[in-house]
């Protein structure tokens, strides 16, 4: 319980800092805009067009009496829309960093730098980094995609598909969501995908106090594309202190907090 609350601190850290750096909360804004276009775009096509989907995809029910009929395109529409928002919450973080990686790489050097200490750089030219991130981030939407059609399953067991399964949806979400964050800071200190999930698995307490309430947020509308700068800063932090304990071996202990009295 202790590393939930921690992970939940680092993400009001990572908006205090934007807050105190008023012009990077600009400068990180943009990205998030861009993508909630077409996002919104994407969900409002999902909306119109999901009833149409299901139809097609049950025939068999076109002689069902009513209520039958209804209830069970209705209710298959609803689980769509709602595999349509999970994976938008999922895959947004993503696709937000794919679009605004100058940005978020230089917010997350800015963040390093005002905190003190040494200053990663990948070291490699833009083009390399996109594809490493786009690359990475595949890796993770197949990972995503997996759980989400098992959790979309699990969905029509009655009671267990409306309690557990929705608290495990959004530990998953938030697992993941941390993971996307942090990146934009790992992957300048030469973390490999596999490295930072095991850096992430081994403290996942942690982790899903900064995803969790992360992407419970995220399913406000417009709230994700103002929290997107602060998110990334409070992964940078949590990136320097995670990294800072496995250099130490103590994998147990809980990272010591950030001050953000500096520069």
């Amino acid at each position: 319980m202790r590393d939930l609350g921690a992970g939940f601190g680092y993400l009001i850290k990572g908006q205090r800092w934007v807050g105190r750096h008023g012009r990077w909360f600009g400068f990180g804004l943009l990205p998030g805009l861009i993508t909630l276009v077409l996002y919104a775009a994407a969900l409002v096509g999902l909306g119109y067009g999901a009833d149409n989907l299901v139809t097609w995809v049950t025939p068999f029910a076109d002689d069902w009496s009513s209520p039958w009929l209804g209830l069970l395109r209705n209710t298959l529409t609803v689980l769509v829309f709602a595999l349509g928002l999970f994976l938008a919450v999922i895959t947004f973080t993503a696709v937000t960093l794919l679009v605004g990686q100058p940005f978020y790489e230089s917010l997350s050097e800015q963040v390093d730098r005002t905190e003190g200490g040494e200053v990663p750089e990948s070291g490699l030219p833009l083009w390399r980094e996109l594809w490493i991130s786009a690359r990475d981030s595949v890796r993770i939407l197949v990972r995503v995609g997996l759980y989400s059609v098992l959790l979309f399953a699990l969905g029509f067991i009655p009671v267990v598909g409306q309690t557990v399964v929705p608290v495990i949806g959004f530990c998953v979400t938030g697992y993941f969501l941390a993971e996307e964050l942090t990146a934009v800071a790992l992957q300048r200190r030469g973390m490999v995908l596999k490295d930072r999930l095991g850096l992430l698995r081994g403290r996942r307490m942690l982790t899903l106090g900064f995803g969790v309430p992360l992407g419970l947020a995220f399913l406000v509308p417009f709230v994700a594309v103002f929290l997107m700068p602060g998110a990334v800063a409070g992964a940078t932090l949590l990136a320097r202190d995670l990294v800072a304990s496995d250099e130490d071996g103590d994998e147990d202990a809980t990272p010591a907090p950030y001050t953000l009295d500096k520069g």
